[in-house]
C-alpha cells in the first residue's frame, strides 16, 4: 500500500465513523498537522503513529511480506 492508498483509507474510515481530524488528532494522540499530512499523502507515519491512527480507528494492517 503506498502513502496515497493509506491516506485514502484513513479518510474514508474516520469519515464513516463520523469522527472530524482534530477529533481523531486528540483521541489517538497524533498532532493535527501529520494527521493531515498522513491523510493526504504529504507525510509517511512511522509504525507508532500508525499504529495509534489504525487503533483509534479500529483498524489492523499486515506487516507480512508478499512471496
Amino acid at each position: 500500500m503506498n502513502k496515497k492508498e493509506l491516506g485514502l483509507l484513513i479518510k474514508k474510515r474516520r469519515r464513516l465513523l463520523n469522527i472530524s481530524q482534530k477529533e481523531l488528532a486528540d483521541i489517538s494522540g497524533v498532532a493535527l498537522r501529520k494527521l493531515v499530512d498522513i491523510e493526504n499523502a504529504k507525510a509517511n507515519p512511522t509504525i507508532d503513529t500508525l499504529l495509534k491512527i489504525m487503533d483509534t480507528l479500529g483498524l489492523q494492517f499486515d506487516v507480512r511480506a508478499k512471496s
